[in-house]
């Protein structure tokens, strides 16, 4: 069919992958870092311009018909003529912590978001943003016009900064103001964030182009990095991703938008018109360093190594990994917990155990909301340094009931928008279908399965639960 390109415009750097068409075999690749500090808050997006222009050197896009989008998720706001009204806000910019509360408020409580749009207001969330410079720059707020996301803007800016401005269904379940559930924008949330309305751009269909340039180049929808490193593993219907960071999250392909009164589901929609609600934990990875850092263990590997030599449920030892606060359960205010000291269970291996099991079944319980709500999980893929970890790998399937993947590491969110490209490109020469995608090879993985030690997990979280349960009783409402 051709050749396309995937672009991922990240935090830190743009990453290009040009890939054939039919079967996604990556042909060449491209990286360059952007020209400014990844922890800005405050960015000028036309450094993204610029890294994506010395991404794509030597030839890189020679050939290609054409061309995905997925960036990070912030707020470009414009003015009347299209103007930069001030520079770029993206999404780890904490500043908008106090005006999400507002928001909160202002519509009556986190059940009034969760059926208004899927999500109730966090400080990465456009909506917030806007609020905050409502509150913080009113100058700035009030010349904003139009509001695009940084994958809107550079596909805009690709095409030639025509009328028409468009995103995609995934990216604008992102941003406060459009619901995966009912597909339609809430201007009214905009003005009560912003004090005035702003034009907002067309939401595209999952195999709608944006647009052609004048060189005959497609640019498809694009989206959220979020939504294209689903569409990259070739994500479907019984898989959830397990992101181990400092937090976590479990987020689950389904087939319907969840609205949750508790506050607990963000209600995604994904690149393909399926639904990708996603749980999020306060904690995972940040108790494994804490753990190693009481122990004197230098690295994660050998904290593994350690917990490797205990037995499954710690000699009796949980630890409930709440460290910073926790999100699921709602227990902002509370600490860690480390229970069931004995003599017998003083020892660093069953602490490094409880520690591995602690966050794993933290993570088995966000998987559990969704479970609980109808979302079906029977595969596991393992995201995040923490993934490779040999004890994680060894009592993820039990603790999780399921097979659990861990995909080889790889530019997931460009592979899925050179995948989105394709398929833009498959449907306006009427050789695919807009309801599928195409079907390319999948992520080469390592496949863990739960085996014989299925109930062996299913009691150890029992044990994990019980002392939850006698720490905070009815933190999930049971």
């Amino acid at each position: 069919m051709g050749i396309v390109a995937g672009l991922d415009s990240s935090s830190d750097s743009t990453r290009i992958i040009v890939c054939d068409a039919d079967t996604g075999a990556v042909l060449r690749q491209g990286h360059a870092p952007h020209p400014l500090d990844p922890k800005a808050t405050d960015v000028d997006p036309q450094a993204w311009l610029l890294s994506l222009g010395e991404a794509a050197t030597g030839g890189l896009l020679e050939g290609v018909e054409a061309i995905g989008v997925s960036a990070q998720h912030g707020l470009v706001p414009l003015d009347p003529q299209g103007g930069l009204v001030r520079p770029a806000l993206v999404g780890n910019d904490k500043r908008a912590q106090v005006a999400a509360a507002d928001l909160v408020e202002g519509l009556g409580g986190r059940s009034a978001w969760a059926e208004a749009v899927g999500t109730v207001p966090q400080a990465g969330l456009p909506l917030t943003k806007l609020r905050w410079l409502a509150r913080s720059e009113p100058e700035h707020a009030q010349r904003i016009a139009m509001v695009l996301q940084p994958h809107d803007w550079l596909v805009w800016q690709l095409l030639g900064r025509p009328a028409r401005r468009t995103t995609d269904r995934g990216a604008a379940s992102g941003t406060g103001y459009w619901s995966a559930r009912t597909g339609v924008y809430r201007p009214d949330l905009v003005e009560l964030a912003l004090g005035h309305q702003a034009v907002l751009p067309e939401v595209l269909g999952p195999a709608e182009a944006a647009g052609t340039t004048p060189e005959g180049l497609l640019i498809s929808a694009g989206t959220g990095e979020t939504m294209a490193a689903a569409l990259g593993l070739g994500l479907g219907a019984g898989d959830a991703v397990v992101s181990l960071g400092a937090s976590g999250s479990v987020m689950a392909v389904h087939h319907e938008a969840l609205a949750d009164p508790d506050g607990m589901i963000t209600s995604f929609a994904d690149a393909t018109g399926m639904h990708l609600p996603v749980v999020h934990t306060a904690n995972a990875v940040r108790a494994l360093r804490g753990t190693a850092e009481m122990l004197g263990a230098e690295s994660l590997e050998e904290l593994s190594a350690l917990a490797l030599k205990s037995t499954p449920g710690a000699s009796g030892l949980v630890l409930l990994p709440y460290l910073e606060g926790e999100r699921t359960p709602r227990l902002p205010h509370t600490a860690g917990t480390l229970a069931g000291l004995r003599r017998e269970s003083m020892k660093p291996e069953h602490l490094a155990r409880a520690s591995f099991e602690g966050m794993l079944c933290s993570l088995a319980d966000a998987m559990d909301v969704l479970r609980h709500r109808g979302v079906e999980v029977r595969r596991v893929f393992l995201l995040g340094a923490a993934a490779g970890l040999p004890a994680v790998q060894a009592l993820a399937p039990a603790l999780f009931g399921a097979r659990v993947v861990v995909p080889q590491p790889a530019d997931y969110a460009a592979l899925g928008a050179a995948r989105q490209a394709a398929w833009a490109l498959g449907v306006s020469r009427g050789t695919l279908s807009p309801t599928a995608p195409p079907a390319w090879q999948g992520a080469a993985t390592q496949v863990f399965e739960p085996g014989e030690e299925l109930a062996v997990g299913q009691a150890v979280r029992q044990q994990y639960v019980a002392t939850r349960e006698q720490i905070h009783p009815g933190a999930f409402g049971s």
